[in-house]
């Protein structure tokens, strides 16, 4: 499957393998749809917390207005669901067995009548 736009991910269970060029498009393409939202959650598939807390900083460092909190304090033992909202800072990160690999970013609108779109899952190392 050729993925030459961010809608080329979404059915998919686990971030495929891209080259640095299809990164690069994707995260400008990511990069207006960020802009338009009013807040974003992030959600990391990831094999440790550890590797989940990198790639959220990771985010973090691109994104300066994108900040959050306690990342210390988590700790989740084995694959694990990372979740983290930009609108509260709030982080959050729980095991979870069969999941793929990736990075889930969701545009959210404060309006009722904007409907939220989910991006991914994009490649861990997307961001780095």
């Amino acid at each position: 499957m050729e993925i030459n736009n961010l809608v080329d991910l979404n059915n998919l269970r686990t971030a495929p393998k891209l080259s640095n060029t299809q990164v690069k498009k994707l995260l400008e393409e990511l990069d207006a749809k960020i802009s338009n939202a009013d807040w974003i959650t992030i959600g990391i598939m990831a094999s440790s917390d550890m590797e989940a807390v990198d790639v959220l900083q990771s985010i973090s460092n691109k994104y300066s207005f994108i900040k959050f909190e306690n990342l210390d304090a988590l700790h989740a033992d084995g694959s694990v669901f990372l979740k983290g909202n930009q609108k509260t800072g709030n982080v959050f990160v729980r095991s979870e067995n069969g999941l793929g690999e990736g990075i889930l970013i969701t545009c959210q609108f404060d309006q009722d009548n904007e409907d939220s779109n989910t991006f991914g899952p994009l490649p861990l190392n997307s961001f780095k």
